[in-house]
């Protein structure tokens, strides 16, 4: 059931396939079901965290989806409460227990912060014993990027970052390429922020083709060489999200859509200590739920 599914090769000759199906906000009770559809209509490649807390009904899905585990390629991403080199590779274990898989193909670093030289050095570790086939950071902005690929064993094979049409990601792109990172976007859509869905410039190219403005922009992505993440809970909307390696967008669509770059965040500015301070209330509420 190939949808003509595009893949990059990491920097390590890992494949992974470039359009992911991403369970950011999906619910617990719902959770099962949508990878199970998102399996079932052709997706392979599936991306979770840890503080997404959906870990075991992802397992749940990769037990009964019928697929063999080496045609899924398994995201999940360190919560920066686990960070620390103890702390990761015990989570991480703990995450495969979850996922009930023997392996992860990909873990990240979801987060700039904190102990993170030691939660790589975990990574490391776990990836020379085979345990992960490929592992990476999110979220890291160009000189957060360039200092972990300059001292480290391992350049990451992938970065996650926020990348939309309003922000486009440019420079840390070309600075990903220069690094041999993988670059793989989150919030393709931004969420549908400041009127994403309906812009006229990705209607205008949309109604060219027949596309929605969804696959508009995971067309952009797929030829601007990124890996997307598309999340979805309707198995409709899964299978038109998918529905994106039947037509090519020309170098005057490309363009037109580079002009609508805003260059900042829809969310939030890493780089602030307001982003700090927002994280370490997050860590707070986290532990009070998991005591509960």
């Amino acid at each position: 059931m190939d949808h003509g599914m595009e893949y990059v090769t990491l920097n390590n000759r890992v494949k992974m396939p470039k359009l992911g199906f991403g369970v950011f906000q999906i619910a617990k009770e719902d959770c099962e079901r949508c990878v199970l559809d998102a399996i079932e209509v052709g997706y392979r490649h599936i991306d979770t965290a840890q503080s997404y807390r959906n870990e075991e009904e992802v397992g749940n899905a990769i037990m009964k989806c019928g697929v063999p585990r080496e045609e899924l390629f398994i995201t999940t991403k360190v919560w920066i409460d686990n960070y620390g080199y103890e702390k990761t590779k015990h989570s991480v274990l703990d995450s495969m227990k979850k996922l009930k898989t023997e392996y992860l193909d990909l873990v990240l670093l979801h987060q700039p912060f904190g102990d993170y030289y030691g939660a790589y050095r975990a990574l490391q570790e776990l990836y020379k014993e085979g345990k992960i086939r490929a592992i990476g950071v999110s979220n890291f902005y160009p000189d957060r990027l360039a200092d972990m690929v300059a001292f480290n064993e391992i350049v990451p094979q992938v970065n996650q970052v926020e990348t939309n049409p309003l922000h486009q990601q440019i420079d840390a792109q070309a600075n990903m390429v220069k690094r041999n990172v993988q670059m793989e976007a989150w919030a393709p859509f931004g969420e549908g922020r400041n009127h994403m869905f309906s812009n006229p410039v990705l209607l205008a190219i949309g109604e060219k083709y027949g596309k929605s403005v969804a696959q508009v922009i995971l067309r952009w992505l797929m030829q601007r060489d990124i890996v997307a993440l598309a999340k979805s809970t309707h198995i409709e909307r899964m299978k038109e999200n998918l529905d994106i390696f039947d037509f090519k967008l020309s170098e005057q669509d490309m363009a037109s859509i580079s002009k609508l770059d805003a260059k900042e965040s829809l969310f939030f500015d890493h780089q602030t200590p307001e982003a700090v301070d927002m994280f370490v209330s997050m860590i707070g509420e986290r532990r009070k739920t998991e005591e509960k």
